[in-house]
Order: structure tokens, then sequence, then C-alpha cells
């Protein structure tokens, strides 16, 4: 199972423990994950997603799922994040902050490949 968060997309971390005597050994930071349904009110439906602890207080100091959305940078986003902005953009009508021309290529890009890859599925 991937330890990785769906909308922000942090991971796992590598580094050392330290001992008493500097002696260092190789360890892993995991994530603080946690699944939680998110509710869109723009879109009317509830998402089931694993989110870290920081991310989820970021959605809830934004006010929402919608309004963090709007607010965070494609470029911030997984593609799970960004099939859900892309919908909540179609039903709103306009994007609350603009995006550069080579973030939306990009963007898009990104999300036409995940979805020729479910459809090929």
């Amino acid at each position: 199972m991937v330890k990785k968060c769906d909308i922000s997309g942090t991971g796992v971390m590598s580094g050392n423990n330290v001992s008493h005597a500097n002696n260092r050994s190789r360890r892993r930071f995991m994530p603080n994950l946690q699944v939680v349904s998110l509710f869109s009110e723009a879109l009317n439906q509830t998402f089931k997603l694993k989110v870290c602890t920081k991310t989820l207080r970021s959605i809830e100091h934004n006010g929402g799922l919608d309004a963090y959305l709007e607010n965070t940078s494609a470029s911030k986003l997984t593609l799970e994040a960004l099939q859900i902005k892309k919908a909540l953009v179609k039903v709103k009508g306009v994007a609350a902050k603009p995006e550069t021309a080579k973030t939306v290529k990009t963007t898009s890009a990104r999300v036409a490949k995940v979805a020729a890859k479910k459809a090929a599925k």
C-alpha cells in the first residue's frame, strides 16, 4: 500500500536515527495519513481519501475542500486532486486563481494520461 497523501502527495521521507554516541542508522519518516470523507459542496459529492493531517488542517483553514482546491496551484496537487479541481472548475465556470499557460498545459496532459490509463484497464 502506498504511503502517500491523495491531495498533496506527501510521502515517506528518509533520514537517520542518531544515538548519543553519534552512531547513525537509516530510518523512514512516515506521513500521518488518515482516511477521511471530504464533502464538496459545489459537486454535492463525498470523496473518501487518504490525507495527511497537515493537509487536512490546511483544508479546514481554507474553509473546505472546494476552497482549498481553488486556492492551491495545480503544481502542488496530485492527479486525483487535479481531477476533482477540474470538475469544480467545470461546475463553477471559472477558476479562482488564474494558472499560467504552461501549468494548464502540463496539468491537462497529466490528467489526460491518467484518464487514458483508466480507460485501458
